[in-house]
C-alpha cells in the first residue's frame, strides 16, 4: 500500500504539491488524473525517491522507498520510457537491470514475451518507435515481480491493440492482490480500466473516491428529448410545459432539448398533457470526461482561447447568410452533444436505427436539422466565410465586323487549310 500524508513539494517560489494526503491500497486500479502541471508526476517522484518532500512524508508497504530492501524486487515503475541507453539492445537493458537486483538472467526473457518484444531483443532501442519504447518501460517495471506498480501515461503512443492489452494487464495485476497506481490524461481509458480515483488540481487534492462515486458526485444526468422537426411550434410549447413544471431546458444543436430536474415518466406525462408528439425520450448519464471537466475547470494553468481570426476573414457574397450561433453554448453546464449517428437517426430507444415503422424521423439533410432548405426542400449549402467573393461577370465584347468575303473562297465540302505559319516568320 501507498500512503501519502501531508505531503509537500516546493521549488523556489513555486509550490508543485501542498498538503496531499492518499492511500493506494492493494487490489483495485488506482487511476491518479490532474491537469497538466497539477504535481501529478511530482508526486510520483517523492513516492520514489527521486525527490525529496519540503514536507509530509510517504511510504510503501509502511517503509520510505530509499529504506525499503532490493526496492527494485517489491516495486516496478515507468516514468519515462526514454530513460534507456540508445546503445543497448533490450535484452541488454533489461538484462543490467536484472543484475543490479540479483534477478535471474531467465527472467529477462519471461518479461520480454510479456510485452511482446521477443522478436526485437536484439535491436537497440534507439530504433524503437514510441509504442516499443512503452512495451519495455513496463517490462523493466515487471522485472522483479513486484506487488507494488506505478505508471506513467503506460498508454502513451501505443496502437489500439496495446492499449487493449495494457487495460488487460492493469486489470490481472490488480486481480492478483498487487497495488497498481497509474497516471493518465485518457478519461475514456481510465473509465474503462481504473477501479477507484486520486484528482488532484494545482498540487492539491480534489476527490479520492471510485469512479461511479466520482461521476454522480460532479455531474447531473438529463433527459434527452426530441419534438418532430416539422413543426418548431411543438419544441417552444414543451420547452414552456417543462419550465412551468420546474424543470431546467437547454436546446441542443441538433434541435433537440436537454432536461434536467424532472424525471422521465413526469416528462412523458407533460408532453401526454400538452398533446406534444415525442419522437425521442432518452436518458443520458454524464460520462466520466464531463465529470472531470466540470471538477477540474477551475484547477487549469494552461487554457486555449478562441481564434479572433482578426482581419482574416472575407467578406460574405452578396445575399449569403452568416454562420448560425449554436444554440445554448456558452450557458452554464452546456456540453458540445454527441454527434449524430450515421442516418441522423437517434440509436436505440424504439428499436434499431432505420427499422420500418419505427416513428423516428428521416436521416438528416446535408447540413444537420434545422439546416436553411433551398426550393423545393433541396439542403441550400452553408456559407463558407473564407470563400473569395464571385468577380462580377465581364461585359459582352462588342459584335466584331463581318470580314471581307474571300477573293476565291474555298469549296463547302473542303475543310480549312491549317495554320502552318511559325511565330517567327510572321515577322
Amino acid at each position: 500500500m501507498i500512503e501519502a500524508v501531508g505531503l509537500t513539494k516546493r521549488y523556489g517560489d513555486k509550490t508543485a504539491v501542498y498538503n496531499l494526503s492518499f492511500q493506494v491500497r492493494p487490489g483495485a486500479v488506482t487511476g491518479f488524473l490532474g491537469p497538466n502541471g497539477s504535481g501529478k508526476s511530482t508526486t510520483m517522484r517523492m513516492i520514489l525517491g527521486l525527490d525529496n518532500p519540503t514536507a509530509g512524508s510517504v511510504t510503501i508497504g509502511g517503509f520510505p522507498y530509499r529504506k525499503l530492501p532490493n526496492a527494485a524486487r517489491q516495486v516496478g515503475a515507468l516514468l519515462d520510457a526514454k530513460a534507456v541507453h540508445g546503445g543497448r539492445s533490450a535484452r541488454n537493458h533489461l538484462l543490467s537491470l536484472a543484475q543490479l537486483s540479483a534477478i535471474p538472467a531467465r527472467r529477462v526473457d519471461e518479461v520480454l514475451r510479456v510485452v511482446g518484444l521477443q522478436d526485437v531483443a536484439g535491436k537497440r532501442s534507439k530504433g524503437f518507435s514510441l509504442g516499443m519504447g512503452q512495451r519495455l518501460g513496463i517490462a523493466a517495471a515487471l522485472l522483479g515481480d513486484p506487488q507494488v506498480l506505478l505508471f506513467d501515461e503506460p498508454v502513451n503512443g501505443l496502437d489500439p491493440e496495446g492499449i487493449l492489452w495494457v487495460r488487460n494487464l492493469m486489470k490481472s495485476l490488480a486481480a492478483e492482490g498487487r497495488t497498481v497506481f497509474v497516471s493518465s490524461h485518457l478519461m475514456s481509458e481510465m473509465a474503462l480500466t481504473a477501479d477507484h480515483l486520486i484528482v488532484i488540481g494545482r498540487g492539491q487534492l480534489l476527490a479520492d473516491m471510485s469512479v461511479t462515486d466520482f461521476i454522480s458526485a460532479n455531474s447531473a444526468d438529463f433527459a434527452r428529448v426530441r419534438t418532430p422537426d416539422t413543426d418548431p411550434q411543438l419544441r417552444e410549447k414543451l420547452s414552456s410545459a417543462l419550465t412551468e413544471a420546474g424543470g431546467h431546458v437547454l436546446p441542443e444543436q441538433d434541435g433537440a432539448l436537454r432536461v434536467t430536474g424532472l424525471p422521465l415518466p413526469r416528462i412523458s406525462d407533460l408532453a401526454h398533457e400538452a398533446d406534444v408528439r415525442l419522437w425521442e425520450l432518452s436518458p443520458h448519464q454524464a460520462s466520466l470526461e464531463e465529470a472531470y471537466m466540470r471538477m477540474t475547470q477551475g484547477a487549469v494553468d494552461y487554457r486555449s482561447s478562441i481564434d479572433q481570426k482578426a482581419g482574416l476573414q472575407q467578406p460574405l457574397p452578396p445575399g449569403a447568410q452568416p454562420p448560425m450561433p449554436v444554440p445554448g453554448q456558452g450557458q452554464p453546464g452546456w456540453y458540445a452533444p454527441p454527434p449524430p449517428p450515421p442516418g441522423g437517426r437517434p440509436a436505440g430507444l424504439y428499436g434499431a436505427p432505420g427499422a420500418p415503422g419505427a416513428p423516428y424521423p428521416p436521416a438528416a439533410p446535408a447540413g444537420g436539422y434545422g439546416a436553411p432548405q433551398g426550393p423545393y426542400g433541396a439542403p441550400q449549402a452553408a456559407p463558407n466565410p473564407y470563400a473569395q467573393p464571385a468577380p462580377a461577370p465581364a461585359p459582352a465584347p462588342a459584335p466584331a465586323a463581318a470580314p471581307a468575303p474571300a477573293a476565291e473562297p474555298a469549296p463547302a465540302s473542303a475543310p480549312a487549310p491549317a495554320d502552318l505559319t511559325k511565330p517567327e516568320d510572321a515577322r
